[in-house]
C-alpha cells in the first residue's frame, strides 16, 4: 500500500507543469467535488491572525446551520486549552470575523448569538455599494453579493438549475465594482498577567560603620569561600556587602549565626553570588536586643480587695473594713 501511495504521488509530481522550483512548498491541486468549504486568503493568509485563530474560523466555516461553536464545546472537540481558544475567538471578533451578542427569547429566556462572517471587507464594500447581506444559501445572480453566514451556516455551492430560452438580448455592459480599501484592524493587545515587579529593599547600613566593624565584616564575606564553594566574591562585591554585615554585627549578632544564614541551603547551580547574599542580608535581617529594661515583667495595676460591710453582709470593694455605700448612707440619714 506503501509503494502504491508513492508511486502516485510521484506520478502526480511529474504531471506538473512547468519548472520545478529547488525548494519551497509543491501543490498537487486535485479538484474537489464534494465536501469542501471555500476559504479566502485573506484568512488563511492573515498577518495579524494567529495560527490558532485561523484554525478555529476554517473550522467554523465548514460547520452546519446550528452547530455548537462555543467555547466548551470547541475545547471538547480539540486538544487547545480553553484560555486559548477564548484569546483565539477574541481575535477573530477583534477583526471582523466573528460575533457574539446575547439575545432574549421567549419566555424570558436569554442565548448567545453567534454571526460568522466569511469575508469582512466584502460587507465593508456592500454597505459602501448598496449591496445587501444574504443569510443562508442565496440564488446566483448577475450582481456580486456577500454571503453573511448566521449562527455558523455553510454555504453550499446552488445546483444548476434549468433555465428556459429566451430571445437573446443586447449585451448590456456590467458596471465594474468599485474597489473599496478594508478597514484596517489594530492588531489584538491582550493584558499582561505577570504580577508588578516589587521594588527592590535597600541594603541596611549600622548606624555608625566603624573601622572595627568594616574589618570584622570584610573577613567574614571573604571567609565564606571556605564554608561555601560556590560564594567566591569580587572585591568590589565584598565592598558593597560591607555595610550589610556590619549591621547584622551590630545587632549582636554572632560570626556563626551570619555564617549560617548565608551558606545555608544555596541554590545548584548559584549564578549571581553577590545577589543572593545582598537578598539574605536584608530579608533575614534580625531584630536589635531588647535591654534589661524591655525583658522585665511588667507590673500589676494593683486591685483593690473584697470587703465584708459588717451591717448588711454584702461584699463591696475597699481596702479597709466597715460598711458598703447604702448602709453608710442610711447612716447618715439617721445621724
Amino acid at each position: 500500500m506503501d509503494t502504491q501511495h508513492d508511486n502516485a504521488l510521484t506520478h502526480a509530481l511529474a504531471a506538473i507543469p512547468g519548472p520545478v522550483p529547488p525548494s519551497g512548498v509543491l501543490h498537487v491541486v486535485i479538484p474537489h467535488t464534494s465536501r469542501f468549504t471555500v476559504v479566502g486568503n485573506h484568512l488563511a493568509q492573515h498577518a495579524e491572525l494567529s495560527l490558532i485563530a485561523i484554525g478555529i474560523a476554517v473550522y467554523i466555516q465548514s460547520l452546519p446551520t446550528g452547530t455548537e461553536v462555543g467555547i466548551k464545546a470547541l475545547t471538547a472537540r480539540f486538544p487547545e486549552g480553553e484560555v486559548k481558544i477564548a484569546r483565539a475567538l477574541r481575535e477573530l471578533e477583534a477583526h471582523g470575523y466573528l460575533r457574539r451578542t446575547r439575545v432574549r427569547l421567549t419566555k424570558g429566556r436569554v442565548a448567545t448569538r453567534t454571526v460568522f462572517c466569511n469575508q469582512p471587507g466584502a460587507v465593508l464594500r456592500g454597505a459602501v455599494v448598496g449591496a445587501v447581506p444574504v443569510v443562508g444559501p442565496a440564488v446566483r445572480s448577475t450582481t456580486p453579493a456577500p454571503t453573511l453566514v448566521r449562527e455558523h451556516i455553510h454555504v453550499p455551492e446552488p445546483e444548476p438549475v434549468a433555465v428556459p430560452t429566451a430571445v437573446p438580448e443586447e449585451p448590456r455592459p456590467v458596471p465594474e465594482p468599485v474597489p473599496v480599501r478594508e478597514a484596517a484592524h489594530p492588531p489584538v493587545r491582550l493584558p499582561l498577567r505577570t504580577a508588578p515587579t516589587q521594588p527592590r529593599r535597600p541594603l541596611p547600613h549600622p548606624r555608625a560603620l566603624t573601622p572595627e566593624l568594616r574589618q570584622a565584616a570584610s573577613a567574614l564575606l571573604a571567609d565564606l569561600r571556605r564554608h561555601a564553594e560556590e560564594l567566591v566574591l569580587s572585591e568590589e562585591a565584598v565592598e558593597e556587602l560591607v555595610p550589610g554585615v556590619a549591621a547584622w554585627l551590630e545587632r549582636d549578632a554572632t560570626t556563626d549565626a551570619i555564617r549560617r544564614a548565608l551558606t545555608a541551603d544555596l541554590p545548584k547551580p548559584l549564578k549571581h553570588p553577590a545577589r543572593l547574599l545582598r537578598h539574605r542580608l536584608t530579608a533575614l535581617l534580625p531584630p536589635p536586643l531588647p535591654g534589661i529594661h524591655d525583658l522585665a515583667q511588667p507590673r500589676r495595676t494593683p486591685v483593690t480587695p473584697f470587703q465584708t460591710c459588717d451591717g448588711c453582709e454584702r461584699a463591696f470593694r475597699s481596702h479597709d473594713p466597715g460598711h458598703c455605700r447604702d448602709c453608710r448612707a442610711q447612716y447618715w440619714e439617721a445621724a
